[in-house]
């Protein structure tokens, strides 16, 4: 049994949350969550938490994110109801990051609404993974660990490509997180030159290629893989430039709409995500790798009180 802390999961990514128990060697928290008829969400912890250190995972994913986001609310307010000492959201996916800013006249600053109400709600410590925008941490009064799914990726890069790699980010704004990539790896570095219509989200055309990959594998790196459309498009874009293989890796697999389908008719070879959200649709051309280890260590060394620096990479 547990002997200071609590690691409890919410409906959205329990097989990540088992992963993660594993490699803690602890089990999980008995909490009954369930739905009443009209949709309101019932919660039950089936445990003492009073003066203990809880753990809660829950990305805020589809296919259900605001249920997802509310069940995390609602349990965090029943953990500090019962008198659980400090409540850390572990967050894989944080859904709403995409709207970090007013860049439009009458739009919301969705991320900023998200951190407001998970403090309001009782949380002492968020920890999520590749944030789409670091700045994002800064809404928060509370700590935030930002972990970098690269502390399991890159190993598996490593593992299936030896040479003749590039490195490529999507667009300019994936610059920085290609680059440190590239430089973990020591490979050459690449960009896409895209066009973006700021009034159509989840629209976008690859132009041009920055970089030398003709006869390269290529990888392309990003945060998260929504419709594919992007990815789709900067792939086809590589191809034309005479690369020999073209290959993705993301953190978050969304997955939306048509995506699975259009990575299946594209010119990837292969697409490599994490489970930080479920793989809903299986597909040949996905590999996913689990973040569990990165998260057991993360909250050992949080609970303990020891620094998580050394996760930064």
């Amino acid at each position: 049994m547990n002997s200071d802390f609590w690691v409890f999961t919410g409906r959205a990514n329990p097989k990540l949350a088992a992963a993660i128990a594993k490699n803690l060697k602890v089990k999980l928290g008995d909490i009954d969550i369930r739905d009443f008829a009209d949709g309101e969400i019932r919660i039950q912890i089936n445990e003492n938490v009073r003066g203990r250190s809880v753990f809660f995972i829950q990305p805020t994913c589809p296919p259900a994110i605001n249920l997802h986001l509310v069940e995390l609310l609602v349990a965090t307010d029943a953990f500090r109801r019962s008198s659980a000492s400090e409540v850390t959201a572990v967050i894989p996916y944080f859904g709403y990051a995409r709207q970090d800013r007013k860049d439009r006249p009458r739009v919301p600053i969705s991320a900023k609404l998200i951190a407001n109400l998970l403090e309001s709600a009782g949380v002492d410590r968020v920890v999520c993974i590749d944030l789409h925008s670091d700045q994002v941490q800064g809404f928060f009064n509370i700590p935030v660990d930002n972990l970098y799914s690269s502390y399991v990726m890159i190993p598996v890069l490593e593992k299936y490509f030896k040479d003749h790699l590039v490195i490529l980010a999507p667009d300019v704004g994936g610059t920085a997180r290609a680059r440190a990539y590239a430089s973990r790896l020591k490979l050459p570095l690449g960009i896409v030159d895209k066009r973006r219509d700021p009034y159509t989200p989840n629209k976008a055309e690859a132009v041009n290629v920055i970089g030398d990959v003709k006869g390269k594998k290529v990888v392309i790196i990003d945060d998260m893989i929504d419709t594919a459309g992007t990815l789709v498009e900067a792939a086809k874009a590589v191809k034309r430039a005479g690369a020999a293989a073209v290959y993705a890796a993301a953190t978050h697999g969304l997955f939306s709409g048509e995506a699975i389908d259009r990575i299946e008719n594209s010119d990837l070879e292969q697409v490599f995500v994490t489970d930080t959200i479920p793989l809903r649709t299986p597909s040949k051309k996905i590999k996913v790798v689990s973040v569990a280890p990165l998260l057991a260590e993360a909250i050992k060394r949080i609970h303990q009180k020891r620094s998580v620096s050394s996760l930064f990479v």
